[in-house]
């Protein structure tokens, strides 16, 4: 069956979230590494514990609380104008090289982001990238439930309007791929750093290196 609606996570997947790295070495000179993978790793953890105790805050909550715990973990003084810096950076990140390209090169192929994300989040993104008018936009902050809980992905299925088996989903993320392939989704695992899948008991329907190359 062809596929008739490639989504995307956009944190890590279209979007390099380490590119704030640049930002946090101004405030924080010889930090930036280690306050950015902190500031992902407690992303991450922070919204799956957040969904796991059903108290959903949104993804720009989450994000903030996150950057203050990395912050302090990594012994560097919290000031709320940096805070207010590094949250606008958020909106900056700079794109993967080959996502600019994606739509000319399948000009044909409906792109939707569904994202974690809040729109207030993803907008200013797109537009500072001038990727508006390539993708569509769903956020889990409308149905107020994150993804890899399944009634997140019910909730994109719902507003593509296909079927499952006609929807692929692409995320760098193993946990997203895992929740989109228990959903009943088609997956592809964005592995830009050759890792090996995790052993979760399911496996994605594709595993390619980057965007250059999407299964059809």
């Amino acid at each position: 069956m062809a596929y008739h609606a490639y989504v995307f996570d956009a944190y890590g997947t279209l979007f390099d979230v380490h590119s704030v790295m640049e930002k946090i070495h101004e405030h924080y000179p010889d930090k930036g590494s280690r306050i950015s993978q902190e500031w992902r790793q407690r992303q991450i953890h922070y919204f799956l514990v957040r969904q796991l105790a059903n108290g959903y805050r949104p993804f720009s909550e989450i994000t903030e609380w996150a950057l203050r715990d990395a912050l302090h973990f990594s012994g560097a003084d919290i000031h709320e104008n940096t805070v207010k810096d590094l949250m606008k950076q958020y909106e900056k990140l700079s794109p993967y090289e080959e996502v600019n390209s994606l739509h000319e090169r399948y000009p044909n192929h409906t792109f939707t982001i569904f994202s974690n994300g809040t729109k207030s989040m993803l907008e200013p993104l797109l537009q500072h990238n001038g990727l508006t008018d390539q993708f569509g936009l769903l956020s889990a902050d409308e149905p107020k439930v994150y993804k890899p809980h399944p009634d997140a992905y019910q909730f994109a299925q719902d507003n593509l309007g296909f079927e499952k088996e006609e929807i692929l989903f692409f995320s760098s993320n193993p946990w997203d791929i895992t929740g989109a392939a228990s959903y009943g989704f088609h997956t592809a695992w964005v592995n830009r750093n050759d890792q090996k899948w995790p052993e979760l008991g399911i496996e994605p329907t594709y595993i390619i290196q980057d965007l250059n190359e999407i299964p059809e």
